[in-house]
């Protein structure tokens, strides 16, 4: 008499759909971690911390004159603690035996469509938290002047490149009826290998690479815009993402579980400009 055993492999296909689709939209719909510090190296909860060094002074000394040791300690730059992050959708078999639609891959896909907005608006949420200086006010309309004071504080930090401006893009729609640029041009970086960073480039100016996204960090009718090098803020990733599928058998569903642990914040708050911008819709 043949047996038959009921395995993992039965249901592949069904967990590998789910598991693809998420984590394909996620990488397809996240740009924070590709303009950004990005730490992959460690993983649990435990703070991660910079420390900065002092710096030393010259002084102009005679002949014949013994130096003097300077204090070379360091000190607290800046922290960051991960959390972990997750939402869940649970299917009921008649749920999806009913459906008209694919909902086991639409499921899927929102939830990596979340999660990225999750990253996206914790990441650009540390706008506000720039402190190499700050660029307009609560109404005032962006303007090409503002970019280049943008770039001449960034300048002052002694920031290394590369420089990203990230926009919301009511504020870009602003800046492109304006005046073109000299030098400007639509060609991405060498560096944006990722197909999603170059969904949101829109064109390098003077140096910088300017990116769009609606993720950005809001204030009423106003939105804030950051001019940064990347080791200005970081995305810590201690888990990646990922999707379980599990059974619950009394309850004749399936549970899709997307869960993530990282971490995000200013890193080197003053390789960072922020600015802000009137984020009026167009009419």
């Amino acid at each position: 008499m043949a047996v038959n055993f009921n395995v993992a492999g039965d249901i592949a296909a069904y967990v590998n759909t789910i598991y693809e689709d998420a984590l394909l939209v996620l990488r397809d719909n996240m740009l924070a971690t590709s303009l950004v510090q990005v730490y992959t190296d460690q993983s649990g909860t435990a703070t991660r911390s910079l420390e900065e060094y002092g710096t030393a002074t010259i002084n102009q000394v005679s002949d014949a004159d013994d130096l003097s040791s300077q204090a070379f300690t360091p000190s607290n730059l800046s922290t960051l603690a991960p959390t972990e992050n997750g939402a869940q959708f649970l299917l009921t078999d008649l749920r999806v035996e009913t459906d008209p639609f694919p909902v086991r891959q639409q499921a899927a896909t929102e939830l990596g469509m979340a999660m990225a907005e999750k990253i996206d608006t914790d990441v650009f949420g540390n706008f506000s938290s720039l402190t190499g200086g700050t660029v307009g006010a609560s109404g005032s309309a962006i303007s090409w002047s503002y970019v280049f004071n943008m770039m001449s504080l960034l300048r002052a930090q002694k920031a290394p490149r590369p420089w990203r401006l990230v926009l919301h893009p009511y504020q870009w729609g602003t800046l492109g009826k304006a005046a073109s640029v000299a030098g400007s041009s639509t060609n991405a970086p060498e560096y944006l290998t990722a197909q999603i960073a170059r969904n949101f480039f829109i064109q390098n100016t003077s140096g910088i690479d300017i990116f769009i996204t609606t993720n950005v960090q809001t204030s009423g009718t106003d939105a804030y815009a950051a001019l940064f090098s990347p080791m200005a803020m970081v995305y810590d990733q201690r888990r990646a993402v990922r999707l379980e599928p599990e059974r619950d058998a009394s309850r004749r569903a399936w549970e899709l579980n997307l869960t993530a642990v990282y971490g995000h914040g200013v890193w080197r708050p003053k390789f960072g400009i922020q600015g802000i911008f009137d984020n009026t819709a167009p009419s």
